[in-house]
């Protein structure tokens, strides 16, 4: 029970993380199983006044002789009052939407075709991701609808800082372009880097970081009709070194992959600043990433599955991941990392 003055305004809802949408659509599409959409009606009305909730598992969950596969029969994925459902067998998809139904106002969509302003395509051996009409409108909001394509995000190596000398821009059209990219980055993992790297620069842009955005934008426009093929597990981090002009930290990016497709990536500033490339290289590492879509596989699955192989293109970070108590032993510079240290391959 929510209490007054204590935790009475606390609101809650269900959200799937991205993430772990696009590795529930990679497994159906691997797997061979479509993939169906239902809609709550009015979901914030549906709930009813609980003190204490016992959870009791349902008949039929697990077969005896069989407890290791009935978890891979089926996931259910929400947000808020939306509803992924994927699985092996048919018939019981079936009989969890008519179930639903019985219990909720819901609207059944059939096959998922479009999902938060993702657009969704279920082929053959194949699940698409796109958000070209969102890109469209993205493009008609920063009045670029028509222009020239770029063939890439950012110019190598930008050169931008919060100092900037030249003119101000419009802070909230800024803002609204940046938020609007961020969205983009569910199905362009490409752009992680220039849409990150932009965001710096939220608080007071000027007229060479809002050049930089509409660059990003031309490319876009270049690139509305792409996106990301699920085909009916490897990881990779990288790191720059010290790239932000103005404190000097350097930028991490990663990307993890089930089969030959991307389910999960990120670039983003590093907390510390790296005194050497084995550093920044060594912070990059994306092992707790790579714990948790390991464990989340299982989860759905059932199944035990193989840690992720780490690629990292820099030696000494592999050896310190490896055995990060040699630097220190050694009296190497690394041992600053030793309080932030909480990964281990």
């Amino acid at each position: 029970m929510q209490r007054d003055r204590i935790d009475f305004e606390e609101v809650f809802a269900p959200v799937a993380r991205m993430d772990s949408v696009r590795l529930l659509l990679a497994l159906a599409a691997t797997r061979d199983w479509n993939v169906h959409h239902l809609d709550v009606k009015s979901a914030f009305l549906n709930r009813e006044l609980t003190e204490v909730v016992y959870v009791q598992q349902p008949p039929g969950f697990a077969v005896a002789g069989e407890e290791d596969t009935a978890a891979a029969e089926g996931s259910v994925w929400v947000y808020v009052d939306d509803l992924i459902i994927t699985g092996s067998e048919q018939q019981e998809i079936g009989r969890f939407k008519t179930e639903m139904a019985a219990k909720f106002k819901m609207s059944d969509l059939g096959l998922l075709s479009y999902y938060l302003g993702i657009e969704v395509r279920q082929r053959k051996h194949a699940i698409e991701l796109c958000q070209s009409a969102y890109a469209l409108k993205l493009l008609e909001r920063a009045g670029l609808k028509g222009c020239n394509p770029t063939q890439v995000p950012m110019q190598e190596k930008p050169k931008l800082s919060k100092n900037s000398t030249e003119e101000k821009v419009d802070a909230t059209l800024y803002r609204s372009l940046i938020g609007g990219l961020i969205y983009l980055t569910h199905t362009w993992p490409d752009i992680s880097f220039a849409v990150g790297y932009v965001s710096r620069f939220m608080e007071e842009p000027h007229k060479d970081h809002m050049a930089a955005v509409k660059h990003l934008l031309r490319y876009i426009a270049g690139s509305c009709e792409l996106g990301l093929a699920y085909p009916r597990r490897k990881k990779i981090s990288d790191s720059d070194m010290g790239g932000d002009l103005d404190g000097r930290k350097s930028t991490s990016g990663m990307v993890f992959f089930l089969e030959t497709c991307p389910i999960s990536w990120q670039s983003q500033k590093q907390k510390i600043v790296a005194l050497s490339t084995c550093e920044a290289e060594y912070i990059a590492g994306a092992a707790c990433q790579g714990v948790w879509l390991r464990l989340l596989l299982e989860e759905i699955t059932g199944q035990t599955v193989a840690a992720p192989i780490l690629r990292i293109d820099n030696y000494s970070a592999i050896e310190l991941a490896k055995n990060p108590e040699v630097d220190c032993v050694k009296g190497g510079k690394t041992k600053e990392l030793t309080a932030t240290n909480v990964q281990k391959v």
